[in-house]
Parts: structure tokens; sequence; C-alpha cells
């Protein structure tokens, strides 16, 4: 077994496990006492890893909100955020995507694919981690070669399903927020093909968090 972060996914979904409705559009699930709890779960992240998907429906900025926050982790000689990772086999990250906007040291995780549309990007990062898709246990294992101990991982269903084929991640954090969203074509918590066995997990505790339930569960890989 190589080296590797520990890796945990954080995401937040419906009771019937949907993270978006079918247009694929920004859902607020969270309330401010989860937003909360994200935000400190990055401020103790060496990096946050999201898919192309998340980039292009959500175009989050993947920083720390409360001052407070970024001013610890500098006083512990750290970045004021963590480092940013976005996994973009064909390079579809647009230029003016948030995840770029110079707020943290941003990593796009390429394939050879991309070619043509590295010229665009200026000053981004861009490492190649395969031909045709990329290589995540490569990444990972790059991720830690430069200081990564703990990864978090913020969807979206397609890298989570990913991930966990390769049995890359540690720990599932998931909170469930008060509603049902429906849609036999809505992203899930993890999307892509099924698991054959499937995926074990240990629940490890669970919380009322605000209208919703929050619950970590350890993966157990057989």
């Amino acid at each position: 077994m190589f080296s590797r972060p520990f890796i945990f996914v954080n995401i937040a979904a419906s009771v019937d496990g949907k993270i978006s409705d079918e247009s694929r559009k920004r859902l607020r699930i969270s309330g401010k006492e989860d937003l909360l709890r994200v935000d400190r779960l990055r401020a103790f992240s060496d990096a946050i890893m999201v898919g192309v998907g998340t980039v292009l429906s959500d175009n989050p900025s993947l920083t720390i909100k409360q001052e407070v926050l970024k001013a610890e982790r500098m006083r512990n000689g750290k970045p004021a955020n963590p480092m940013r990772v976005v996994v973009d086999s064909r390079l579809r990250t647009p230029p003016n995507a948030r995840v770029l906007d110079g707020e943290a040291e941003t990593l796009i995780a390429t394939t050879e694919l991309s070619e043509e549309r590295r010229r665009g990007f200026g000053k981004a990062k861009i490492e190649i981690f395969g031909r045709e898709k990329v290589d995540l246990s490569r990444l990972c294992r790059f991720l830690y070669e430069v200081g990564v101990e703990r990864l978090m991982v913020e969807g979206g269903g397609t890298l989570i399903n990913s991930m966990l084929k390769e049995k890359l991640v540690d720990e599932l954090n998931v909170y469930f927020g008060n509603m049902v969203v429906g849609g036999r074509n809505s992203p899930t918590i993890v999307d892509g093909t099924s698991f054959d066995p499937p995926v074990k997990l240990e629940l490890l505790n669970f919380q009322k968090l605000g209208k919703g339930l929050f619950t970590r569960w350890k993966v157990v890989y057989e």
C-alpha cells in the first residue's frame, strides 16, 4: 500500500440521498450549524478536492469563511486556506472559475487529453495524472508527497464513486437535510455504477444538527 493522505468525504444530501435535483442546480441543503461545521473541517484540512462537475454546477470557492479560523492556520505556519484540487480529465474548468481566484493555491489534475486547452490557463497550476482519465491513486500519492496529510473531498457523486472503487476513502461525513428531493435522474451522494459487493460502513457517531442529522462513517474495505 502506497503512502497517501487521510481522506474523508464531506457532503450534504436530502433524506433520499440526493445532492441536487434533476437540473443539477445548486441546492441549499445545509443550515447555518452545518455550514459552520464544514468551515471548521476545511480549516483542519491540508487540501480540498472536488470533481469538475461540482465546479461547473456550483462554482464553489472552497475557501474558509471565518477569519478566526484563517488566522489560527497562519499562526500554525499554514496558508490561510487549504490547497484546492480539481479533478478534471478534459480541463473543462472555466478560466474564471472561483477556484482559480487566487485566494488559495489551486491544482488542476488533468490528463494528456487536455493538451490543447491548457494554453488559456495562465498561472493556474496544472499537473498530468494519466492519459485519458485521472489516476486518482497517483494523484493522492503526489498530494502526500507535497505535504497533504488530510484531504477533504466535497464531491460530486462521480468522483466519490471512483474514490471508493479505488479504496481511497477512509471516512464518509454525510449531513442529511430535512427534505426529500426525488427524481430518478437527480445526482446522489455516490453516482456511477454500483458496487459488487456493496461497500460496508461502520457508524462512528451521529447527532442532530440544526434541522438535520449529521452522520460520520468509517469505510470498511473487504
